[in-house]
């Protein structure tokens, strides 16, 4: 696994979320869920929640995961630092095909800042009809 200082924009906090990065780090690794959740001794569930970006590991086992994964805890929590080089496009693979996947990307990230909005929304709602 190579390095880099500058992951351009690929995995920048802009463009992908805590989970997508630590996703790419095991990816890189070649290492599955499974054996990542075994090494840092946490749940399965609890691994695919950080990847699903449903919660967040705290100080000490982000920092086992960096050791594990060879990777920043800065990179793992901006995409700034030493991480995973960018996927390369696959041979017959267009540019196109990149600029896809990071629309993808967008409206994901849209969606889950609705879905928090909605939550947020739904919250206040439950808390004006129980008062």
């Amino acid at each position: 696994m190579e390095q880099t200082e500058s992951n351009g924009d690929w995995f920048s906090e802009d463009a992908a979320t805590f989970g997508d990065r630590l996703a790419a780090a095991r990816e890189a690794v070649n290492m599955s869920q499974s054996d990542l959740a075994r090494r840092l001794g946490i749940k399965l569930k609890t691994l695919r929640g950080w990847e699903e970006d449903l919660s967040e590991p705290r100080a000490n086992k982000l920092q086992m995961v960096s050791g594990v994964l060879n990777v920043s805890m800065r990179w793992l929590l901006t995409g700034e630092g030493e991480g995973v080089e960018e996927p390369a496009l696959e041979n017959g693979e267009a540019p196109e095909v990149r600029d896809l996947l990071l629309e993808i990307r967008d409206i994901k990230m849209q969606m889950n800042r609705s879905a928090d909005q909605l939550g947020r929304l739904e919250k206040r709602l439950r808390k004006r009809l129980e008062g």
